[in-house]
């Protein structure tokens, strides 16, 4: 039964799909929505609260869908909103919340808006993007990048002016500053929230509006850079990016999609891509009732290894920068390698970090395939489809790795019960033996421990709400959460040799 309390996203586990990748039901080696709503039985098996589905709106897919053509539609590789509808409907029967992932900071170069903001300076959405006049030299007007590499800005012919883009030259960015385009997203928003979702997840959230005048951002020190918004080898990480993103105009524009939202009982989480600031914007973000619900944090999905200290030290700067604030924590998605890769986990380490996770005050974000331990795939670079890989291969060999296809049987014959055609990106063979067939009746498989951990956490508001003290003694680390009369304890060995006490990667629950 759904839940109807307006605060169900309060503490809630949120199960990603990715829909290229999920399930396939026309035979063409792609997932679509059929797929979902037919498969959705499996998320509602491990307890999850909702299901955030990657876009699946019309698209030319220069980025898989982050580059929209259309804000009303479904693109026809998916399906058609009568799948859409019928998604919804399935899955609100299964108890399941829908939240959908709004891609609002930029459109494709296709969207009719952007067709007929480049066709001339005077038309009426002239001032729907970011345009700019070249510097005297004809340069770009300053120095900002793209986090797909190269400057932020391309230049136009039909206009003889520079447009912004901050992520592929494809996606130009939306112009916040006009109250038009606030109007028009904010349209879109509310088109959804009648069509049934119950919540957004918001990409780039803190990229929405940018400096009105377009100062230069400033050098950062070698010592203060890091690759958690971007991989090492970008340069966009030798900037402080104080005027490109992140700017305090942003919160008007919050609250009116908050308040847009708040007849529905809908619910948000907004993804927040800034390495020096993203603890302190989703302090900003979440704060009170105005604003977004939730922001997702990228501190556990940075390639740093996820030790009881790092982990305490986390929460000591969530409590310094974000007090009042509500984080969505996630180990995993479709933009980072697989937290089984990166932190180089075996099977019973993967089920330590997620009874951590469910330990963890906040809500959560599962990505698809964690549950079963999948690895990151290692594609060589004629398999590649990420424009982000191909750019900066072979440092960096972009997100194909981490979304390839569900395994659903441990038969390469079926391609894993995925499709019935050869799959848009290939399935390694080493996760056939973890596919969900293999898994569903072990007992003690990662699969399982998922549902015992997400069932744990429903069983305890402690768990949902609760206040939290947490502290690391070397390897073991410490969670206690408690919430009116009731306490939990989890004391937990992060580590493949003894400490405290506790045998490798082993934990002790302890109920008040």
């Amino acid at each position: 039964m759904l839940d109807k309390a307006p605060d169900w996203w309060k503490g809630a586990v949120i199960y990603q799909v990715y829909p290229r990748s999920y399930q396939d039901t026309t035979g063409d080696g792609t997932g679509d929505l059929r797929g979902i709503a037919e498969r959705l039985d499996h998320i509602a098996s491990l307890g999850a609260d909702a299901v955030w589905i990657s876009p699946f709106f019309r698209s030319p897919m220069k980025d898989f869908g982050y580059d929209v053509s259309d804000y009303r539609d479904i693109d026809p590789i998916f399906g058609n909103m009568a799948d859409f509808d019928a998604l919804i409907a399935r899955a609100h029967d299964l108890g399941l919340k829908v939240m959908i992932d709004l891609v609002l900071s930029h459109s494709s170069d296709q969207h009719p808006w952007f067709v007929e903001s480049r066709a001339s300076r005077d038309n009426p959405k002239a001032d729907w993007y970011v345009w700019s006049d070249p510097k005297p030299d004809g340069t770009p007007p300053n120095n900002w990048l793209s986090i797909f590499g190269g400057p932020a800005w391309q230049w136009d012919a039909r206009r003889e002016q520079y447009f912004l883009h901050n992520f592929l030259t494809a996606q130009p960015d939306l112009n916040f500053h006009n109250p038009d385009v606030q109007q028009a997203l904010l349209d879109v928003a509310r088109f959804w929230l009648d069509r049934g979702v119950d919540g957004f997840r918001l990409d780039t959230i803190n990229f929405y509006t940018h400096d009105a005048e377009l100062r230069d951002n400033p050098a950062l020190p070698p010592e203060e850079r890091n690759d958690q918004t971007a991989p090492k080898v970008n340069p966009y990480n030798h900037q402080l990016h104080l005027y490109d993103k992140s700017r305090p105009e942003n919160l008007a524009f919050l609250e009116k999609l908050r308040a847009v939202m708040e007849p529905y009982g809908a619910a948000a989480v907004g993804e927040i891509g800034d390495s020096q600031r993203g603890l302190e914007l989703l302090g900003e973000y979440t704060r009170g009732d105005t604003r977004m619900h939730m922001s997702y944090a990228f501190e556990f999905l940075s390639g740093s290894d996820l030790t009881a200290q790092r982990i305490v030290d986390v929460f000591a700067e969530v409590a310094e920068k974000a007090p009042g604030g509500w984080p969505c924590w996630a180990f995993s998605n479709h933009d980072v390698m697989r937290h089984a890769t990166r932190w180089n986990l075996g099977e019973q380490a993967v089920c330590a970090y997620a009874t951590v996770m469910m330990f963890m005050r906040g809500s959560v974000c599962i990505y698809q395939g964690e549950e079963l331990g999948l690895t990151e795939a290692d594609l060589p670079y004629e398999a590649l489809q990420d424009p982000y890989g191909i750019e900066f291969w072979p440092e960096f060999k972009g997100r194909d790795g981490c979304r390839t296809p569900m395994v659903w049987e441990a038969n390469a014959n079926t391609h894993a019960g995925f499709s019935t055609a050869v799959p848009w990106l290939p399935i390694p063979s080493e996760h056939l033996a973890l596919a969900v067939s293999e898994q569903d009746h072990r007992a003690g498989s990662v699969l399982n421990h998922y549902r015992w951990a997400i069932a744990l956490r429903h069983r305890h508001k402690a768990l949902q709400t609760g206040a939290q003290k947490i502290h690391a003694d070397g390897d073991v680390l410490t969670i206690e959460r408690r919430a009116e009369d009731a306490q939990i304890t989890l004391r937990i060995n992060l580590s493949d040799r003894e400490a405290g006490g506790l045998g490798p990667w082993q934990s002790d629950i302890q109920e008040a």
